[in-house]
């Protein structure tokens, strides 16, 4: 009897690309703060939460403000980013990731989102993925960020399987990381040598062909 197994997805750099978004209202701050913020720092935010993502902001450019002030500016940012959010379309859904889901429903495979975002539902929705998913753990779910494995633990539970029946997908290191601390089969899209940890490696999104997927599952 094949055994059965379940996906778990992140969102951003896998499903669609919202750190665009982030970059252009985190920019917009800096600026508004009188500094500039390049692409090449943001980098420095990446799978950072919003409070210590402002720190680094801040730090680089310089500049200290008051408790009060902070909540204001990430407020003021997170206002921004949802704007963003709110006019994406099913267009913004990553190259692949629709054949692969079709895939995945033809053999009735079950797929859960593993996001700490708390904006990841409204974003599925808008790209018009939300009923896809069999389970969706986000950041109202998860007190631990990864590389815990917490993420990934929860969503296997939703999916009723075993962690080590389980498929993660993930661009981020620390998402790696915690997808290998929870005993998961780990596939890494992006940098061959930032994601060296991952059980499977793919460029980007393009890379789940029809067989990469049928070697993988069995």
């Amino acid at each position: 009897m094949k055994k059965e197994i379940g996906f778990i997805f992140d969102l951003d750099g896998v499903i669609v690309d919202t750190a665009k978004y982030h970059y252009l209202a985190w920019r917009n701050l800096a600026n508004s703060l009188g500094f500039d913020f390049t692409e090449e720092q943001n980098e420095l935010l990446k799978g950072v939460s919003r409070v210590k993502s402002l720190e680094i902001l801040l730090n680089l450019g310089k500049v200290e403000l008051s408790e009060e002030e902070k909540q204001a500016y990430l407020l003021q940012k997170n206002t921004e980013y949802l704007g963003y959010v709110n006019k994406m379309t099913d267009e913004e859904i990553l190259p692949g990731i629709n054949e692969l889901l079709n895939y995945l429903d033809a053999k009735g495979i079950k797929y859960a989102l593993g996001s700490a975002s708390k904006n990841a539902p409204l974003i599925l929705k808008k790209v018009g993925l939300i009923e896809r998913f069999a389970a969706i753990v986000d950041g109202n779910d998860v007190s631990k960020a990864k590389p815990d494995p917490e993420v990934f633990l929860i969503g296997a539970k939703k999916l009723h399987m075993k962690p080590e029946n389980c498929i993660v997908v993930e661009d981020a290191i620390a998402g790696v990381e915690a997808a290998n601390a929870a005993k998961m089969i780990s596939i890494g899209i992006g940098d061959a040598e930032l994601l060296s940890e991952a059980t499977y490696i793919l460029k980007d999104t393009k890379g789940f062909t029809v067989d990469f997927l049928k070697n993988l599952i069995n």
